[in-house]
């Protein structure tokens, strides 16, 4: 029997490896900017065509390569930055592996133009697939500039797995914020398509965070800062009153690297515990500084999960820390109990107060006197007025029964005539009790049923929702004053997608440029909710949840809509609208469940009942 097991070629061992490190078009985008910024970058700028897939280009002013460095570094396991084992744990870059470069020659076109600092003349390398075609002189700038063509061209497979554009395209504008707000002293500039998406200058910290979210988010950032021997801690939390459910921004950072770790985390949300409500998320911007040794980030290919060797004590610095903060902000309430300099507040004495009574002065009363009796006298005794007489009037008129205002809290439309209340009810005129303002009780043919009213008002307004996305009519309520909506670059790269379903749904909105929208009408019926706050939380859960589908987005967002607009729980609800609710529901696709899947009411049959009086 002949021997089986052979060595693999480089070029299907390079694309092999590849797949580990080089997963998506911002896995490049980061590699290649990582690598300008240990390069001593001070200037950096990225062009993307097509979400990556035509072209990623980073143009940097770094330290540049000499032409045998530029033709080595994209050799695999080939680096500047580490020449032993023990240098990996005193890493001081974010690169170290001598694998980036090589992934994506094995996957892609790539052209590199490259001068070293001091040179006269610099290199110009093409690489096709791991293979060098050509290496000339160029005459280019000191820096690197990276162009990179038709990613994965040779892996059909992983190509054809690419997300949409916009989800590609998002993904690119996350890792590149990654690096951007720990390395302030860089100036970044992205591009799309020839369009400015970020331009950031060098800053602090705080301003390159207000530069990349926005200007409404400096009043809602706190300091927090920590020293000891184990790790220096800086950077910034949000107000308790600026926390919210999906679309918190929470960074982590170690040594100048993005990081994810679950139990710090941990530490962040105990630190606002009873200060935000429940299933709310707050923001923060933290940096660890400590002992490069004290830490390993040779855990995981995307070097994202790093390991601490002081875990359990730095958690409990990382706490006080955003406890401290919390407090100098006054979203902690204290006690002060110091009396020194305080005013002498006087205490009362009875006897003190006895020696120096006054005499008040007496007070006359006439006993007879009546403001309601006639004034033709001034003897006060005179003669009673028939107040009997003013009542016949409103006595003999009918009363009318109060007028229910034309638009409800369920008025989004006309009812359509599905509703067929009685498929469902007693042939006898069926009464709705409240429960807590939470619950309605009714009887049905089928037995007692007790509904969760602010579930059930979700279901009644996404079917409403999603059959206007079906039939393309939006119902728009203009607004006398346009609010203005800002969308971080993140957020406004998926809003062009979702521009027709808002549409559809209700909402007018007009592009002033620079991921700024005009809010010009709403959807009926959401009145005394917030419109920016609702449109950037519909944005934030179609980007959590990774629609791609037509169906998909239109869902998410009618979902986030229903969601924003249903009757709050604890909302006292009059006979008429219960009966209302009751009778949307059960016309409803389905009265059972939320259209995320919880559910709605519950029935007690009649044999239900009986077991339990027996």
């Amino acid at each position: 029997m002949s021997d089986i097991i052979h060595l693999l070629p480089d070029s299907i061992a390079n694309q092999i490896a590849a797949g580990e490190v080089i997963q998506r078009p911002a896995s490049v985008v980061k590699e290649l900017v990582e690598n300008a910024v240990d390069a001593g970058a001070t200037q950096i700028r990225v062009n993307i065509k097509d979400a990556g897939r035509t072209l990623i280009q980073v143009i940097d002013d770094g330290k540049g390569m000499s032409e045998t460095d530029a033709r080595m570094a994209f050799e695999r396991h080939a680096t500047s930055k580490i020449s032993s084992a023990d240098d990996l744990f005193s890493l001081t870059t974010m690169g170290f592996r001598g694998e980036a470069l090589a992934s994506i020659a094995a996957v892609a076109h790539v052209e590199l133009r490259t001068r070293l600092r001091g040179s006269e003349l610099g290199a110009r390398l093409t690489i096709v697939g791991s293979t060098v075609e050509e290496s000339t002189c160029d005459a280019c700038g000191e820096g690197s500039i990276f162009s990179v063509k038709n990613l994965f061209f040779n892996v059909p497979a992983r190509r054809k797995f690419l997300k949409s554009n916009e989800t590609e395209f998002r993904n690119i504008v996350q890792e590149f914020e990654r690096i951007a707000l720990v390395n302030a002293h860089v100036a970044l500039s992205l591009y799309h398509q020839d369009t400015e998406i970020l331009n950031l200058p060098i800053s602090g910290l705080r301003q390159r965070i207000i530069h990349i979210f926005g200007k409404g988010l400096n009043e809602k950032l706190l300091t927090i800062e920590a020293q000891s021997s184990l790790a220096t801690i800086s950077g910034f939390v949000g107000r308790p009153d600026s926390a919210r459910k999906r679309g918190a921004l929470q960074y982590f950072f170690v040594n100048g690297r993005y990081m994810r770790h679950p139990y710090f985390h941990k530490a962040i949300m105990q630190a606002y515990d009873q200060l935000i409500p429940t299933g709310e998320m707050p923001s923060y911007f933290i940096y660890f500084t400590l002992n490069p040794a004290s830490i390993d980030v040779n855990i995981h290919p995307t070097k994202t999960e790093i390991k601490f060797e002081n875990e359990q004590p730095i958690w409990q610095i990382l706490m006080s820390a955003t406890r401290e903060a919390l407090a100098k902000s006054s979203a902690i309430p204290t006690i002060d109990f110091n009396r020194e300099d305080a005013i002498d507040i006087p205490v009362y004495n009875p006897i003190e107060r006895e020696e120096t009574r006054i005499t008040p002065p007496t007070v006359q009363v006439d006993r007879n006197y009546n403001p309601f009796r006639s004034t033709a006298s001034s003897n006060y005794k005179r003669q009673e007025m028939d107040w009997s007489q003013l009542y016949k009037g409103f006595e003999s008129e009918t009363p009318v029964e109060p007028a229910i205002p034309e638009h409800d809290l369920f008025d989004l439309g006309t009812i359509t005539d599905t509703i067929q209340p009685e498929k469902f009810f007693d042939e006898k005129s069926v009464s709705s009790y409240p429960y807590k303002d939470q619950y309605i009780i009714t009887s049905l043919k089928s037995g007692l049923v007790i509904i969760d009213q602010h579930r059930a008002h979700v279901r009644v307004l996404y079917d409403q929702y999603m059959e206007r996305t079906r039939q393309r009519q939006g119902v728009s309520q203009q607004l006398l004053f346009p609010e203005i909506v800002e969308f971080t670059p993140a957020e406004a790269s998926v809003v062009p997608v979702l521009l027709d379903d808002l549409h559809y749904i209700g909402f007018d909105l007009s592009d002033l440029g620079q991921g700024s929208y005009a809010v010009n009408g709403v959807p009926p019926g959401i009145e005394g909710l917030n419109p920016v706050n609702l449109l950037k939380e519909m944005v934030t859960r179609s980007i959590d949840t990774g629609c791609e589908v037509v169906e998909e987005i239109a869902h998410a967002l009618s979902l986030s809509l229903a969601k924003a607009a249903a009757i709050p729980v604890g909302k006292s609800l009059s006979p008429e609208e219960r009966d209302h609710l009751i009778a949307s529901l059960f016309s409803a696709t389905d009265s059972h469940l939320t259209p995320d899947g919880k559910t709605i009411l519950t029935i007690l049959t009649e044999d239900e009942l009986g077991k339990r009086f027996r």
